[in-house]
C-alpha cells in the first residue's frame, strides 16, 4: 500500500503560486518556496513506491505507528545510561548489545556463529528455549 500522488499535482500547486504571484518568485522567501517544493515534488516522485498509505493501513487494522514501540526502547535505554544506575551501561556496551540483540531477532546470530566457531550446533525451537 504506497501513497498515490497525481504526477501533475504539484506541477498545478507551482501554477497556482505562478499565477498568483507574477510569473517567477519576486521575493526571497517565495523563491525558498519555489525550492522548497522542487525538493519536495522530486522526494516524492523518487520514493513513491516506498511511501505507505496510512489511510489505507488504518482501514485494514494495520499499525500505522511503530511510537509506542519507540518509546519503550528508549526509557529502558535511558534509565540504564545513568549515572546513579549501579549496572549502567556504557554507550559503546549499548551499541553492542542492540547490534547483537537485532541479530538474533533477524536470525542472523547463528550464522556469526557458525562462522566463527564450525562445530557450533544451533537449536532453532524457540519455545524449548523460552522454556
Amino acid at each position: 500500500m504506497t501513497a498515490q500522488v497525481s504526477p501533475d499535482f504539484l506541477e498545478h500547486q507551482g501554477g497556482r503560486l505562478r499565477a498568483q504571484h507574477g510569473a517567477g518568485p519576486a521575493t526571497f522567501e517565495q523563491a525558498r518556496l519555489a525550492k522548497a517544493v522542487g525538493e519536495f515534488d522530486t522526494y516524492i516522485r523518487a520514493n513513491a513506491d516506498r511511501i505507505p498509505n496510512y489511510g489505507e493501513r488504518h482501514r485494514a487494522g494495520e499499525t500505522i505507528s511503530s511510537s509506542f514501540v519507540e518509546s519503550t526502547v528508549n526509557q529502558v535505554i535511558s534509565k540504564r545510561m545513568v549515572k546513579k544506575q549501579q549496572m549502567r551501561w556504557t554507550p559503546r556496551g549499548a551499541h553492542l548489545l542492540l547490534q547483537i540483540r537485532t541479530r538474533v531477532l533477524n536470525d542472523e546470530l547463528a550464522t556469526d556463529f557458525h562462522r566463527w566457531y564450525p562445530g557450533f550446533a544451533h537449536t532453532a525451537d524457540r519455545q524449548a528455549l523460552a522454556a
